[in-house]
């Protein structure tokens, strides 16, 4: 058998591109050309375009991917970001649970929320609404207004329900992501990769609870408002095209802190804890409080209770 000879390269193609850069180079340009057609704003950088979804990038892509965040942030905003991957705590799933009792409706919550976790200014994206509802028709949505504005609050003969992502056992908007960019993790708490994230809204549909929020625009953030303690699944700032929701302060609440909604709660409506400690005071007001979960009906167990503490 005649041994066979190396293919040799045709003219014209050669290792250099006619500008006189590398193969590397070349294709280096290409992939930011494709990445600029299909984003259409010409900000995704080639790195983040070959980005893969984060539960499969290893720790030193994870380190990469980080770094590059933390320097995109400090130019964009002008000062030091922290982006942190602080992994589920072992023995823990969180529950959180709110007294209907005492919620007077102040919303004092809603903006915590929005100041902790980087939400755009204006237009501002809110991840809590507070419904008044009338206490003659109780639980009923129907009846609901989260856009009531009197001079004081609580108004007499209404009550308060804050709604939020619910961090449901069964949620129905991981099951519909077409790309898995969004999924719970084993504290409970359903996170989403930004940067996987390809803004087709299915999840929003999904979620009935109203609970996702898509960035229409440009966020608005302005630099001297930016938290800069950041989780990469929950408060780093988001780009335009993405849906966004809250993820019970998941950079605080992996380091041993409370929610900013339950901190800066005036009445101490709000419950947060671990479920799984049995001397917890989740655990106290699942045991001996009357508890619901909201929409229970449609099977997509809560991790977030309502009751009734009188």
């Amino acid at each position: 058998m005649t041994a066979q000879e190396p293919i040799q390269p045709a003219e014209g193609c050669a290792s250099s591109t006619p500008g006189g850069g590398s193969r590397r180079e070349f294709l280096g340009t290409a992939v930011a050309a494709v990445a600029t057609a299909l984003t259409g704003c010409g900000k995704l950088s080639h790195e983040e375009f070959l980005q893969h979804n984060f539960r499969e990038l290893s720790k030193d892509e994870v380190r990469d991917v980080i770094a590059r965040l933390e320097r995109e942030y400090k130019e964009k905003y002008g000062r030091e970001v922290k982006v942190t991957n602080t992994a589920p705590l072992p023995g823990v799933i969180f529950g959180y649970a709110l007294d209907l009792s005492r919620c007077i409706g102040c919303r004092r919550c809603v903006h915590a929320c929005v100041k902790e976790n980087n939400q755009s200014r204006s237009p501002e994206v809110q991840w809590i609404r507070v419904l008044e509802l009338e206490k003659e028709e109780g639980v009923n949505l129907q009846h609901a207004d989260q856009y009531y504005d009197p001079a004081e609050v609580p108004r007499e003969g209404h009550f308060y329900m804050p709604v939020q992502c619910q961090q449901c056992k069964k949620p129905p908007c991981v099951k519909v992501c077409p790309v898995g960019a969004t999924w719970r993790e084993k504290d409970g708490i359903t996170v989403v990769d930004y940067n996987w994230c390809i803004g087709c809204r299915y999840c929003m549909a999904a979620c009935p609870y109203g609970a996702r929020h898509f960035n229409w625009g440009e966020p608005n953030l302005p630099p001297d408002q930016v938290n800069p303690d950041t989780h990469y699944l929950g408060n780093r700032p988001r780009p335009k095209g993405v849906v966004e929701k809250c993820t019970f302060c998941i950079q605080r609440t992996r380091k041993g802190l409370y929610p900013a909604c339950v901190e800066i709660c005036p009445t101490g409506s709000r419950k947060f804890g671990n479920l799984l400690d049995k001397t917890s005071e989740i655990r106290y007001v699942l045991e001996n409080k009357r508890v619901f979960k909201l929409k229970e009906e449609l099977n997509t167990q809560p991790n977030f209770f309502y009751f009734y503490g009188v």
